[in-house]
């Protein structure tokens, strides 16, 4: 009887010793590569790839490509996105609830990474203010790869954006390298170094942005390769470009200023110097050649500017891509090289996606438009007075979060009928959705409300809005300036598809090649990287993608 029990048990030890095989990574990957593409939607991969010959085109066809990804909640903009990406959490846990918030303490807005202890240090000209990781309430990848392993991972990442840089990065890196238009070079923060890093200040000053100073931006494919029509309804470029190519990088004058710095940042220029910048720095750190995992994170954000101003389906956006695949086949083919194919593992996405341009969105029949914060701001404030007596009531609205004074929540608490005529007035606005009450998002969202439950994703106690107010699909909220139609051409930051799909691809050490069409979000990425790399992430809401991990190789019999 015994003698059974114990086959029985030598049996189950074996099944899930063979199980524990196949699941167990292969060894580590000695770096991982988290590239982010600003504002990059799921359907350009479908849309846009035949268009591609280099790096984005051997990332899809060579990798583990998750074709349904989408973010789960309503935030969906710039810092909230890195910060899920690298951390494998959702703004509920991480803390980042937009690109900004309001401050109740302070009585204003604060930047996602704006710092009051950090100062910036500059490989320019001088800066003030400092930015830093400091209210990023989950630690990320790159912090678990510092902290956990026996040789604690050299970290770098870059941007443009200061946001996307440092929400990359985490708490601890190396070289945490950005552009700032005002310093007319890149800066980093003080949070992570107090002097210039060595090979950042080198590789800046022999290649100063100014060199692009004169340079024309035009089609690098041959017109008709490009899907839609050049200069579309309703493109809103900056002042010094019109809506069709060729748009010239120059400043006031034909000398570098603010004028051509922005308008460098919002050209394929700036992601080309990302990926040099990125070269120099595998070169330079020794990124992966050495024992040990290292970490490189680069945000490519010119797609993002080029959509907001150009429209999601412009020849801009389009050639964009095409640059930045070139750009990423150089890097890709560097790594090769240096750390050795095989050897790396590379995760692409996308921080969010974009809405189509509404007067685009019109013209095929779709209700589709621009809602005015102001007229959302001004219906609460008379529902607030009818209900609770004449005073301002309301202090902002910033994204979709309607910012109250402390008595006038107290006040709806305590009175249901004020607060149902308050959400009824906001619901009222042309290109409102819904309301919510931020306090009563969870037992909406238990009901099922799919919109509840998007927002209370976002939700963070002391930093979200009392108020959650949605747009109508293909709605999206501005804030006015005057003209006839304020704002960019499009933008984000809701719960549609438009602006929650992005794409997911893996590709490397340890990632079997396919498309999965599982619905999955890049919550995902990180607990992903850090299963292939061995260590542990705390505060992780996202899960391990294992259908896209490679089956390790059988370990050795060992002799008896």
């Amino acid at each position: 009887m015994f003698a059974g029990y114990r086959r029985l048990a030598v049996a189950v030890v074996l099944i899930l010793s063979a199980a524990a095989a196949q699941a167990a990574p292969a060894s580590p990957p000695k770096l991982v590569v988290v590239l982010v593409v600003d504002q990059m939607r799921a359907d350009y991969i479908s849309r846009y790839s035949h268009q591609w010959t280099g790096g984005l085109r051997r990332l899809v066809d060579g990798g583990a490509w998750f074709s349904r990804a989408a973010y789960p909640y309503l935030a969906t903009v710039t810092c909230v996105g890195h910060a899920t990406i690298s951390t494998g959490a959702f703004p509920r846990t991480h803390g980042i609830v937009g690109n900004s918030w309001f401050d109740r303490d302070l009585g204003r807005s604060i930047g996602c990474t704006a710092d009051p202890a950090a100062t910036t240090v500059s490989y320019a000209a001088p800066v003030s203010g400092g930015h830093g990781p400091s209210r990023i309430a989950a630690a990320t990848l790159a912090d678990e790869l510092r902290s956990q392993l026996p040789v604690p991972a050299r970290v770098v990442t870059m941007s443009i954006k200061e946001r996307t840089a440092i929400t990359l990065a985490g708490r601890r890196a190396d070289a945490v390298t950005w552009f700032s238009s005002s310093a007319g070079g890149f800066v980093t923060s003080s949070a992570y170094t107090a002097t210039p890093v060595p090979f950042v200040g080198a590789f800046t000053k022999a290649n100063p942005v100014t060199a692009d100073v004169g340079k024309v931006w035009t089609r690098t494919l041959p017109a008709g390769r490009y899907l839609f029509a050049d200069a579309g309804q309703g493109e809103k470029p900056a002042a010094i470009w019109t809506a069709e190519f060729p748009h010239a990088l120059n400043g006031k004058g034909g000398v570098p200023d603010v004028q051509y710095f922005e308008a460098w940042e919002g050209s394929p220029y700036s992601d080309d110097y990302l990926g040099r910048l990125a070269i120099a720095s595998v070169d330079a750190m020794k990124l992966g050649q050495d024992n040990g995992t290292d970490f490189l994170g680069v945000s490519f954000s010119a797609l993002d500017y080029v959509g907001h101003d150009f429209g999601p389906t412009s020849h801009e956006a389009q050639d964009t891509l095409v640059r930045l695949d070139r750009t990423v086949g150089a890097l890709l083919d560097h790594l090769d090289r240096t750390v050795g194919a095989g050897h790396y593992v590379v995760a692409l996405t996308g921080d969010h996606g974009a809405a189509p341009i509404p007067e685009q969105a019109a013209a095929l029949g779709i209700d589709a438009g621009r809602v005015d914060v102001a007229l959302v701001r001004q219906a609460a404030q008379r529902a607030l007075e009818a209900a609770l007596g004449p005073g301002l009531h309301t202090v902002r609205i910033q994204g979709s979060d309607l910012i109250l004074e402390p008595q006038a929540v107290e006040r709806l608490r305590r009175d249901p009928q004020a607060l149902d005529g308050v959400l009824r007035a906001l619901r009222a606005v042309p290109g409102v959705a819904a309301a919510f009450f931020a306090e009563q998002l969870d037992s909406h969202a238990a009901a099922g409300d799919g919109d509840a439950r998007a927002a209370l994703l976002s939700y963070y106690p002391g930093r979200s809005g009392d108020v959650v107010v949605l747009p109508k699909p293909y709605w999206f909220f501005v804030t006015a300036d005057g003209s006839p139609q304020p704002g960019s051409a499009t933008t984000h930051g809701t719960m549609y598809g438009y602006d929650q799909r992005v794409p997911i691809v893996f590709y490397g050490r340890g990632i079997k090649p396919g498309e999965f069409t599982r619905a999955v979000t890049p919550a995902d990425i990180a607990p992903t990287l850090a299963h292939l790399c061995g260590v542990t992430l705390a505060d992780a809401d996202g899960d391990v993608l294992t259908e896209a991990l490679a089956p390790a190789a059988p370990a050795a019999r060992r002799g008896r």
